[in-house]
């Protein structure tokens, strides 16, 4: 009986909430108040505001045509003085969470100094509602991809040679290449081993890093993480023999991959260096090119296990191996901002700040995050995920808690490249539904708003809950301790229970997510739940995919 009083409510919901979005709400540029009512409606909420379908196959979007306007005016000035596109750079972290970083409140006061990035961020747009998805590989094929994961079924990461990947997918490696940008990947890949999946076989012109994650590479080596393996002369070998790549790798488009080294529990803490030099090497050619570029730069750090690097050890005032890490990272990520300004192209380049997903909380030391959960799990600790964007003279300095999925870093890569808005949907198969919304605007306009009105969160290949402005419904969650009760307990430790009723959460009173306001707010269930049935919709006609899954 209680679950038919449900569906019948979900049901009255849905058809009330028809009536309440067939009205045309204006959208405001900051907070404003309506003549004869209390209060102000204020940026980037569009709970109640209808977003505009662009392509059958692609995300609707909230429009701004005054603000695309003015970008697009930047934009042709930009073009006309640099005779050509702008660059994009990706630099993508692992495992990092929202609160490691100065500019969101961590840095000195948590034992990590990071005056660098803290530095520029404060020069760009700081996203604090940025969303990755739970685990690195999904977020890492969304990125990739412009789908989230219930569409390009990368559910999980694939361990010591599972199997899953990008082949048959249309990335936005391919679509910047064939725009005529010169595309390049450095660092962690771990989306697919498989010969079609490999970065140069999806679009990049070259590839120098790891195939898979870093812990792959030592867990079973090191006899203080895991002496079970390490010391047992036969499980040792048959992980060795596993198939999965176990060496830092090259690869030229359309060639084979080629051997750098084998990577070992000695020469690890160097990866991260030896990736920078390239990264740098590769910006410094590029700055005599006539061709833009697409830099995909995914560091090593902070996955645990992290091996200092030997001049930072000890050099965080943490001194903890992550906060050795973090320190690495603010010095790798300034050394290709400062190589960008030395080549004159820091202002044709667009720079997109993240992480895969927020801390691993199993495996300390780890990351600090203000929310609940971790890597894992689909609360806002596991999500939600440090992230600004930097373009000089281009980006207006500020903040804004305007929705931002890493899922758009394809579409606004694409836009830059010239293929904007439905565009898009012609450049990818008909049976490909893109998930990202071109976000061009919303960054570079001197007072952008996002062109996102929802993010959807999934627990493998389910629709686990909705944010639409500061509310979040949800349809399923974790529960962290309902199987161990002691040690660290994380994203990956717990068991996943379906809600019952309304559960929803107010997440700008109650970041924690530990008091559901969902009965007493009803009203504004309404367009969450009709968010979530529009999205039910859309799996009709576009099905979920599924490659890997816990």
């Amino acid at each position: 009986m209680k679950t038919r009083n449900h569906s019948r409510r979900f049901s009255l919901l849905l058809s009330v909430t028809a009536l309440l979005l067939a009205s045309d709400i204006a959208t405001a540029q900051s907070p404003q108040a309506t003549p004869g009512k209390p209060g102000y409606d204020h940026p980037n909420e569009y709970l109640v505001i209808p977003a505009k379908s662009i392509a059958d196959n692609m995300e609707p979007v909230i429009a701004h045509p005054e603000q695309d306007a003015e970008v697009q005016k930047k934009l042709a000035a930009l073009e006309k003085r640099f005779k050509k596109k702008p660059n994009v750079l990706i630099f993508l972290l692992d495992d990092m969470g929202w609160m490691d970083w100065g500019f969101n409140g961590g840095g000195i006061a948590v034992g990590n100094n990071t005056p660098h990035v803290d530095k520029v961020a404060s020069e760009g747009l700081v996203l604090t509602s940025a969303y990755s998805q739970p685990s690195c590989s999904p977020t890492r094929a969304t990125i990739l991809t412009g789908m989230y994961p219930i569409h390009h079924g990368i559910l999980s990461p694939p361990m010591y040679g599972q199997p899953g990947g990008l082949e048959g997918f249309t990335t936005i490696a391919k679509i910047m290449s064939d725009q005529g940008y010169v595309t390049q990947a450095i660092g962690k890949w771990h989306v697919g081993e498989n010969t079609g999946s490999q970065p140069q076989n999806v679009g990049f012109d070259d590839f120098r890093g790891f195939l898979s994650v870093s812990d792959m590479y030592t867990e079973w080596r090191d006899p203080n993480y895991n002496p079970e393996v390490a010391l047992s002369p036969k499980r040792y070998e048959y992980i060795k023999n596993l198939p999965f790549s176990k060496d830092d790798v090259h690869a030229a488009k359309g060639g084979q991959i080629e051997k750098v080294k084998e990577i070992t529990v000695e020469n690890i803490p160097d990866l991260d260096q030896d990736w920078k030099k390239y990264g740098q090497d590769f910006i410094r050619k590029m700055g005599k090119s006539d061709k833009p570029f697409f830099l995909y730069y995914c560091t090593r750090g902070c996955h645990f296990d992290n091996y200092p690097n030997k001049y930072y050890a000890g050099r965080s005032q943490s001194r903890t191996v992550y906060g050795d890490c973090t320190v690495e990272m603010d010095d790798i990520f300034y050394d290709l901002y400062k190589t960008l300004e030395e080549t004159g192209q820091l202002e044709n380049t667009l720079i997109i700040f993240t992480s895969d997903n927020g801390p691993e909380a199993e495996v300390p030391p780890s990351g600090r995050t203000p929310f609940r959960g971790a890597k894992g799990s689909d609360y806002e600790g596991g999500v939600r995920v440090p992230t600004f964007a930097y373009w000089k003279g281009i980006i207006t300095p500020r903040k804004s808690d305007g929705l931002f999925n890493l899922a758009d870093i394809f579409n606004t890569s694409a836009s830059l490249a010239g293929k904007g808005g439905a565009a898009l949907s012609k450049l990818v198969p008909a049976k490909t539904y893109i998930d990202g919304i071109d976000q061009t605007s919303f960054l570079i306009a001197d007072s952008g708003q996002s062109n996102r009105k929802s993010t959807f969160y999934f627990w493998n290949d389910e629709l686990a809950g909705v944010r639409m402005d500061e509310f979040k419904f949800m349809l399923m969650a974790q529960n962290e301790t309902a199987i161990t009760k002691k040690g660290y307990n994380g994203g990956f430790s717990g068991a996943i229970e379906k809600a019952e009723g309304s559960i929803m959460f107010n997440l700008y009173t109650n970041p924690q997510e530990d008091e559901t306001v969902g009965i007493r707010h009803i009203p504004l269930g309404v367009p969450l739940q009709t968010e979530v049935g529009r999205y039910m919709e859309v799996l009709k006609k576009y099905p979920k995919h599924v490659q890997i899954k816990l």
